[in-house]
């Protein structure tokens, strides 16, 4: 892997920012992204996308996106004892949520937290039945009272996200990292620009990120009535399920991911071909997904008139924890699928894709 990509994938990966606290993330993001663009628009919400124009303003409308935000915590109340009460930004398996390290955000400052957890010498006096529920997860900064974490500005709606260093694991095909979803999306469209950059597209091609994604797809709908794309790709990590068998949902190094089916979506039979036929005339590995979540394509598609929409991305394991372990291989061939399709979708296609019979 190239250094300059390594060093986004860490920038981003490393960079904090829960649903409803997207700035720092979406100022990096706008910082790279205006050289590699010739407008830049943001909405209402905070979704940021960046316009390369075609000279003919009937030229297809393309809109990749990924999303800003990862999953954290809200501090709801702090206790007489100075801890905080937390309740989740986007879904957590509450197994996975005690004795980890996390920063807190306040208006003014930020401060090294940790969530709290049961030592199994507890455990073995039998004072704990059943698994463990988020809103009993306290998160511990240090203070003594309700009053001292008070007095260094801490309030009720402050968030809380992970704090986790990304590292390059020992065979250098395997990455370990928080926030792959969805940093994986932002880092794929900054480099899938650099390198379309010289090159003359059939299109007018729209990259970006929505906002509030891991809160219920929030921030796509006002993106795509803004930009008004003609067919829509969002850019994810899902979950992979691979650890035990080569049988089961999503094979990290399988690939791109193309998801087919999920509850909000099934994938178009027009765009599934192209997709399908694109990945096969360039030699780029792809699998099959069929998904339990939802992404923003599934916001997007009923928007407008209807807009044909499907998620692509990458299966990574242990997705919305703090540490997320993905494929190199299957990041290289989702940025290839990206910026082949980009090349490819000129007027006549996308017609057929969104018209034909």
């Amino acid at each position: 892997m190239e250094e300059r990509i390594w060093n986004r994938i860490v920038k981003y990966t490393e960079l904090q920012g829960t649903s409803g606290q997207e700035h720092a993330i979406r100022k990096a993001f706008r910082d790279d992204l205006t050289p590699l663009v010739d407008e830049v628009v943001q909405n209402g919400l905070g979704g940021l996308y960046g316009i390369r124009k075609h000279t003919d303003a009937d030229a297809p409308r393309v809109m990749f996106g990924a999303h800003l935000d990862e999953v954290g915590f809200i501090v709801t109340a702090v206790t007489a004892r100075g801890m905080l009460v937390v309740a989740p930004v986007g879904g957590w398996n509450p197994y996975t949520v005690s004795a980890q390290r996390f920063t807190l955000f306040t208006r003014d400052a930020s401060y090294p937290v940790v969530s709290s957890a049961v030592s199994p010498h507890f455990l073995r006096e039998g004072g704990v039945n059943g698994a463990p529920k988020i809103e009993d997860i306290l998160f511990d900064g240090g203070f003594t009272s309700q009053d001292e974490a008070w007095s260094f500005g801490i309030r009720r709606g402050d968030f809380i996200v992970p704090d986790v260093k990304t590292v390059m694991l020992a065979n250098g095909k395997r990455v370990v990292s928080k926030s792959w979803d969805n940093r994986f999306g932002l880092v794929t469209i900054l480099n899938a620009l650099e390198n379309l950059q010289h090159d003359a597209l059939p299109n007018t091609l729209i990259m970006g990120a929505n906002v509030q994604e891991e809160v219920g797809l929030r921030g796509v709908g006002p993106a795509v009535n803004q930009l008004q794309p003609d067919l829509f790709f969002a850019l994810d990590s899902s979950a992979a399920d691979d650890t035990k068998s080569d049988q089961a949902q999503g094979q990290m190094d399988g690939g791109a991911l193309l998801r087919v089916f999920d509850p909000g979506v099934i994938m178009p039979l027009r765009l599934k071909e192209f997709v399908l036929d694109t990945a096969n005339d360039a030699h780029i590995p792809l699998q099959y997904f069929v998904a339990k979540g939802g992404t923003d394509a599934h916001g997007a598609q009923s928007q407008n008139n209807g807009i044909p929409s499907v998620a692509l991305g990458v299966a990574s394991r242990y997705i919305h924890t703090h540490q997320t372990v993905w494929s190199v291989a299957d990041f290289e061939a989702a940025q290839a699928l990206v910026e082949t399709l980009a090349r490819k979708l000129d007027k006549t296609t996308v017609h057929d894709i969104v018209y034909g019979d």
